[in-house]
């Protein structure tokens, strides 16, 4: 089973919140740390799982957060470099 990185970044908390409880509920994935503040109203979270999994809770994330708020980007990096994960939050470093 290949792992997988999945991303939202959203402008404002409530789409964030949205779009992460959808992604949440539509797939196996886990949620790799807190959320992320970039800055301008930009907030992140990120996603782990197989491939799959990961997509279908970005676009079902995706979907939700853009019926409250604006959506900035979605990414899904599939087998992603064993050091990425030196940028993603801390939880998702603890489950490598």
């Amino acid at each position: 089973m290949s792992k997988a990185i999945g991303l939202l970044e959203t402008r404002g908390l409530t789409a964030l919140v949205t779009g992460t409880d959808a992604m949440l509920k539509s797939a196996n994935v886990t949620l790799a740390g807190p959320m992320k503040q970039v800055g301008n109203a930009l907030v992140s979270a990120v996603v782990i799982g197989d491939v799959a999994a990961v997509k279908a809770a970005t676009d079902a994330g995706a979907q939700a957060a853009r019926t409250v708020g604006e959506v900035v980007s979605v990414q899904v990096i599939p087998r992603p470099h064993d050091d990425v994960v030196l940028v993603l939050p801390k939880a998702a470093a603890a489950k490598k």
